[in-house]
């Protein structure tokens, strides 16, 4: 895992700081919300945490891999906006758009609805629907 300092902003945008928003979830912490697995998710992407990735995707939908570490060209990740979060129960959905880059090319938008389920007390990503 990468060295980050208290004074580092959250890739995922919270100027509480890493050591403070998702570092203790990537630890092992059980996130509170789907909202927070979610952000910690796209952290774990920027920091290319395949391990957490898949520990926190649902058994039913989980791929084997990820390959995070030999993507090619790798995305650079620019930024996260939380639009919509809904809670029900054991259930739950975000609605989030990343911002993304590969290699030296235009910037993109990763908009998807993400559905979650809280099982023996953790959240898990179930899966996704790519809005346009």
């Amino acid at each position: 895992m990468q060295a980050i300092d208290t004074l580092t902003p959250c890739p995922c945008g919270n100027p509480d700081g890493y050591t403070r928003c998702c570092q203790p979830l990537h630890r092992g912490e059980a996130a509170a919300t789907a909202n927070a697995l979610m952000r910690s998710r796209y952290s774990a992407y920027v920091l290319k945490l395949e391990d957490y990735l898949l520990a926190t995707w649902h058994p039913s939908t989980r791929p084997a891999h990820l390959k995070l570490a030999t993507q090619q060209p790798a995305p650079t990740w620019l930024g996260l906006s939380v639009k919509h979060h809904v809670s029900e129960g054991d259930r739950a959905t975000v609605e989030f758009v990343a911002r993304l880059r590969f290699g030296g090319g235009s910037a993109q938008r990763m908009h998807e609805v993400s559905r979650f389920v809280r099982e023996d007390g953790r959240w898990y990503y179930v899966d996704g629907e790519i809005r346009s």
